[in-house]
């Protein structure tokens, strides 16, 4: 336990495998192992608890990040196939208890939108106010999973290129505008703030998301477990700084802070159920 305990603890603070491998002295397969059997226990504990959530305030994003290669550079025969390329993590963020309440890993097109929103509706009770940035497909898949029952508005911000070409940072911000789309939503919460925060935690907080390195994913399973075990630990056993206790305990789905212990102790007891 001491072993797996070092090795995810090294994975969740932002190390790449080879520097864990390094730090820990355990061989790249086997953590490449652990990763993908705690990854899916993770995702299965997520989708099965993480249940009648009562959000007031929803935002929703997507970060981009690629895989195998980028885009550009895709082999002729891999180009249009999923997990080659560009893959795109969207997520859904309760405002008030920081918790990740649903994500997905996708291509960024209409029908990842519909099951995104699809996903946040079975996991939510009530009628959320929810924020979006301006792209265009949330507005229909909101309205083909929530219908009436939500408080939408989108967010749209503007940046200047400041006669730059192929800059790799955002322009200068301009500014942004609000819009509501559907019901009645505060003025005062119409944010994408915490969402686009969250993208940064993803980024500090997975090796595989850090721009400008070769640490980017290989395969888009271990980029698929190594989002859920983020998100696993994000959510039950880091304390958030502002609230002083994990989203989880904040949204009222855990009663304490759980351990590294416990959560690799999914592992084991997926592995008891399967026997």
């Amino acid at each position: 336990m001491s072993k797996r305990v070092a090795v995810v603890s090294a994975l969740v603070e932002g190390n790449s495998l080879r520097s864990t491998c390094r730090m820990t002295g355990v061989a790249m397969n086997t953590v490449l192992k652990l990763l993908a059997e705690l990854g899916e226990a993770c995702a299965e504990y997520h989708e099965t608890h993480v249940r009648n959530v009562n959000a007031k305030r929803l935002q929703c994003d997507e970060v981009w990040q690629f895989v195998y290669s980028k885009a550009k550079n895709v082999p002729e025969e891999k180009r249009d196939i999923f997990g080659f390329g560009d893959v795109w993590t969207w997520t859904a963020i309760d405002a008030d208890t920081k918790m990740i309440v649903s994500y997905m890993i996708g291509p960024r097109n209409p029908h990842t939108a519909y099951e995104l929103m699809k996903d946040l509706r079975s996991r939510v009770v009530g009628v959320p106010q929810l924020t979006t940035d301006g792209l265009q497909w949330y507005q229909h898949a909101i309205e083909y999973a929530f219908g009436i029952d939500v408080n939408y508005a989108m967010q749209v911000k503007k940046y200047g290129n400041d006669g730059q070409v192929g800059r790799y940072s955002p322009g200068r911000f301009i500014g942004s505008t609000k819009e509501v789309i559907r019901g009645n939503p505060d003025p005062r919460h119409i944010s994408t703030s915490f969402v686009e925060r969250q993208n940064l935690t993803m980024r500090m907080g997975m090796r595989r998301f850090t721009r400008l390195t070769n640490g980017f994913s290989k395969k888009v399973e271990n980029h698929a477990y190594a989002v859920a075990l983020h998100f696993m630990h994000y959510n039950f056993v880091r304390v958030h700084k502002t609230l002083r206790v994990t989203p989880a305990m904040e949204a009222g789905l855990a009663t304490h802070i759980w351990s590294l212990e416990e959560m690799i102790g999914l592992l084991d007891r997926r592995n008891a159920e399967a026997a």
